[in-house]
C-alpha cells in the first residue's frame, strides 16, 4: 500500500465514521501505526479518538487518549471523546472525562457544553446541570444559541420548569431547535395545551419558520390532547407551507389521526406517501392495533414484510399486541420466532409484548418462560404477567409475583395497573379478604388513589362471592360517580345470583350511561326470563326495538391448519358442515348418557322446552368446538375465542365435552378465559 498523506488518512477516518465502518477505521489505524512514528500528529489522534468514540469502541478511544501527550490534548480532543460517549449513551463516563479535562486546564467550548448538558439531562442530574450552567456563564458562552438551547433542554428534562422558563425568556436569540425543544418538552411533561400555545407564539414572534421537526412535535401535542380540530388546521397549514409530502410529517399525521380514532384519515395519508420508510409502516400498524383493527394490522405487517421492511422492536411489539387482542396463539408464536431470528426477542419492549401476548392467549407456561428469559424487566413486564394470572384467576401466583416484584432485589414500585391486575385475580379466585386488604393498602401503603377500575374489581369480587347487597352498599359509598364497569359488575352478579330487582337498578344506571349497548338489555331480559317474568323480559326487548338497539351478533373463531375459521349460531355455511353436524349429534348422545341436561333458563324466547334446547344447542362456540374436535389432533389443546360472553348452557356443555373427550379446551370470551378439563372449568362456574 503506497504511503498516504496525513490529510488523506484523516479523510479515510472520516469516511469510516460516516459509513459506520469500524473495520475500515481499524485498517486505517493500522496503516498509521506502520507508517507514522509515535506520537501521532495531534489532529490524527483527534480523528482516531472521534472514530472510536462515535463507533462505540470506548476502550480504544481511551487508549488513543492515553497515548496522546498531555500538551497535545486540546479542547477538540476532549470534545470528540465526550461527544462520542454521549452519543452512545455512556453519560457518566462522559462527565468523568470532562472532569479529567478540567484537571488538565483545558477550557470547554461551545461544542463541549451541549454534549455535557445532554449527559446531565439523561442522568436526571439537575445539580450537575446547574454546575455546568455556572461554568458556561463564567466562560461567557451561555448566550451562544446552541449552548443556551441545550441548557434549556436540560432544565426541562430534569424537571426544573421554572429554571427552564427563565432560561428561555433570557435567551437573546432563539433558533428553531430551541422552539422545538420547548414544544417537545411540554409534550413529554404531559402539557399538550402549553405546547400548542408555544407553537402559536413561535408563529407570532416569527424568529424562524417552523420545520418538519416542529410540525412533528406539535402533532404529538395534538395527539396527546386529542385536539382533532387543531390538528386538522395544522394539516392544512403544513400543505400550504410545502411540507405535505415530507415523509416524517406524513408519519406524524398518520399517528395523530390514529390516536384521535380517525383511522380513515390515517389511511388516506398513508396511501399518499410516495416512498414509505420503516416508520411509516410501523405507525400505520400501530394505528390499527390501537383502534382494535387487528386483522388490518396483520395485513399491514405482511405488506411491510413483502416490501423488505426489516422488523423492528416497535413493529413486532405492535403486531404482538394485535395477536393478543385476537388471542391467536399460533400466529403469536410465529412472530416470536421472527423476533428470535431478528435477535430482538430480548429487547424490553418486545419481551414485554411477548409476555402480554402469551398471557392474553391463555398460555401461562409460555408467558412465564418469556418473562423469566428476559434479561431486563420493567413494570410493564411485571404487570403483563400478573395480568395473565388474573385472566386465569390464579390469585396466589399473582400475589406471590407481586411480593417478588416489590422485594428489595427488584425494587419495582407498583402502579395503578398493578392493582387492577391484583384485584382482578382476587376477584376471579374468590379471595375476598385478600382482595379487600389489597384495596385498602393502595392508598395507605403505596399512596395510589383507587380509580374506577379498582372499584369495579371490588364490586365484581363481592358479587362473585354472593355478597350482592354488600356490593351495592359499596357502590353507594364510593367517593366518585360509579362508571359503566362498576354497574356492569353489579348487573353480572345479579344475573348469576338471581337478583332481578337489584339487577334492574344496575341496568337502569347502565342505560343512562351507555344507552346503545345491547349487552346490558339482553342480560336484564334474560334475568327476567330466568325468573319466569316474561312480560318484563319482553318489555325490555321491545324497548330495545323502539330505540333501535340491536343485539350484537355472536361469533366464535378457531385457528386450525394456518387458517382462522369463524362461526355464527346455527351456521350452515362451512365447507365441513355435514361433519360438524355429525360430531354435534354424537356429542349430544354421549353427553346425555353422561347426565347432561340443557340449561334453557336464559333462552330469549318463551318457547316449548324442545325448541329451547335446539335454540341453545347450535350456539357458535359449540359449532366451533365440534369443528376443533374434527381437525385438531388429540393431545393439542383446542382454543376458541368468542366476541360475546359464553352462555350458561355452552359453559355447562363444554365442561361435559372436556370430560367425555379427554381434551383440554380453552375458551376466551369477552370477559375472561375458561380452561376446561376433566368436567371442570378454571372459572369455578362464575363468569
Amino acid at each position: 500500500m503506497p504511503l498516504l498523506s496525513t490529510n488523506a488518512l484523516a479523510g479515510l477516518i472520516e469516511s469510516a465514521v460516516s459509513t459506520q465502518s469500524l473495520l475500515l477505521g481499524r485498517a486505517v489505524h493500522g496503516h498509521i501505526v506502520r507508517t507514522i512514528e509515535h506520537p501521532f500528529p495531534p489532529f490524527l489522534s483527534n480523528h482516531l479518538i472521534n472514530l472510536y468514540s462515535k463507533l462505540d469502541a470506548p476502550n480504544s478511544a481511551q487508549l488513543i487518549l492515553s497515548l496522546t501527550p498531555i500538551p497535545s490534548r486540546s479542547v477538540v480532543t476532549w470534545t470528540a471523546l465526550i461527544a462520542g460517549f454521549v452519543q452512545n449513551g455512556h453519560f457518566t463516563s462522559a462527565l468523568l472525562h470532562f472532569s479529567d479535562m478540567r484537571r488538565q486546564c483545558v477550557q470547554p467550548n461551545d461544542f463541549t457544553f451541549p454534549c455535557l448538558f445532554k449527559a446531565s439531562a439523561f442522568l436526571h442530574s439537575p445539580i450537575m446541570g446547574q454546575q455546568l450552567h455556572a461554568l458556561a456563564l463564567k466562560a461567557s458562552l451561555i448566550k451562544d444559541v446552541f449552548v443556551g438551547c441545550s441548557t434549556f433542554d436540560m432544565y426541562c428534562k430534569t424537571g426544573l420548569r421554572e429554571y427552564a422558563q427563565k432560561m428561555f425568556d433570557e435567551m437573546p436569540r432563539r433558533n428553531i431547535a430551541t422552539w422545538n425543544a420547548c414544544i417537545s418538552n411540554s409534550v413529554l411533561d404531559g402539557r399538550p395545551n402549553d405546547a400548542s400555545l408555544k407553537f402559536v407564539e413561535l408563529l407570532r414572534v416569527g424568529e424562524e419558520p417552523p420545520n418538519s421537526i416542529t410540525f412533528c412535535v406539535f402533532l404529538n401535542a395534538c395527539s396527546d390532547g386529542l385536539y382533532l380540530k387543531l390538528g386538522r388546521q395544522l394539516h392544512g397549514y403544513v400543505i400550504r407551507l410545502g411540507f405535505g409530502s415530507d415523509v416524517s410529517v406524513q408519519n406524524g399525521l398518520i399517528d395523530f389521526y390514529g390516536k384521535c380514532h380517525e383511522v380513515k384519515y390515517s389511511e388516506l395519508v398513508f396511501d399518499e406517501i410516495n416512498v414509505r420508510n420503516g416508520v411509516s409502516w410501523c405507525t400505520m400498524l400501530a394505528v390499527y392495533e390501537q383502534n382494535d383493527l387487528w386483522e388490518k394490522a396483520f395485513m399491514v405487517f405482511l405488506k411491510a414484510r413483502k416490501e423488505d421492511i426489516n422488523p423492528t422492536e416497535f413493529m413486532l411489539s405492535s403486531v404482538l399486541s394485535a395477536c393478543a387482542g385476537m388471542a391467536v396463539l399460533e400466529l403469536g408464536r410465529s412472530i416470536h420466532g421472527l423476533a428470535v431470528k431478528a435477535c430482538i426477542e430480548s429487547n424490553i419492549f418486545v419481551g414485554s409484548a411477548l409476555v402480554d401476548m402469551y398471557g392474553k392467549c391463555g398460555s401461562i407456561e409460555d408467558c412465564e418462560n418469556a418473562f423469566y428469559e428476559m434479561p431486563e424487566r420493567n413494570l410493564i413486564t411485571w404487570n403483563a404477567v400478573m395480568g395473565g394470572y388474573a385472566h386465569q384467576g390464579c390469585a396466589d401466583m399473582a400475589l406471590n409475583l407481586f411480593e417478588e416484584m416489590a422485594s428489595e432485589s427488584h425494587d419495582v414500585v407498583p402502579n395503578y395497573v398493578t392493582f387492577v391486575c391484583l384485584l382482578t385475580a382476587c376477584s376471579r379466585a374468590g379471595a375476598v379478604k385478600i382482595g379487600m386488604d389489597i384495596f385498602e393498602s393502595m392508598h395507605k401503603k403505596y399512596g395510589i388513589e383507587p380509580g374506577p377500575e379498582h372499584y369495579a374489581c371490588v364490586v365484581d369480587m363481592l358479587g362473585r362471592a354472593g355478597l350482592v347487597d354488600h356490593a351495592y352498599d359499596f357502590i353507594k359509598k364510593m367517593p366518585v360517580p360509579p362508571t359503566i364497569s362498576v354497574w356492569g359488575a353489579l348487573l353480572g352478579a345479579c344475573r348469576v345470583h338471581g337478583k332481578p330487582e337489584l339487577g334492574k337498578v344496575a341496568a337502569d344506571n347502565l342505560f343512562q350511561l351507555d344507552p346503545k349497548d345491547s349487552g346490558n338489555h339482553v342480560i336484564l331480559s334474560n334475568m327476567f326470563a330466568a325468573a319466569g317474568r316474561w312480560d318484563e323480559a319482553n318489555l325490555v326487548r321491545n324497548e330495545m326495538k323502539d330505540v333501535g338497539i340491536k343485539k350484537g351478533a355472536g361469533f366464535s373463531w378457531i385457528s386450525a391448519k394456518n387458517s382462522i375459521h369463524i362461526f355464527q349460531a346455527k351456521d350452515t355455511t362451512h365447507e365441513r358442515y355435514p361433519d360438524i353436524q355429525a360430531m354435534l349429534a354424537k356429542l349430544k348422545r354421549d353427553m346425555k348418557a353422561a347426565g347432561y341436561t340443557a340449561d334453557t333458563n336464559f333462552a330469549l324466547y318463551d318457547l316449548e322446552e324442545e325448541e329451547k334446547e335446539s335454540e341453545v344447542w347450535y350456539h357458535s362456540e359449540k359449532i366451533a368446538l365440534a369443528f376443533g374436535l374434527i381437525v385438531i389432533p388429540p393431545g393439542v389443546p383446542i382454543r376458541i375465542t368468542k366476541n360475546l360472553r359464553v352462555c350458561v348452557d355452552c359453559h355447562s356443555a363444554i365442561k361435559f365435552i372436556s370430560g367425555i373427550t379427554g381434551r383440554e379446551i380453552i375458551v376466551r370470551d369477552n370477559n375472561r378465559f375458561h380452561s376446561f378439563k376433566d368436567y371442570q372449568c378454571s372459572c369455578r362456574d362464575y363468569w
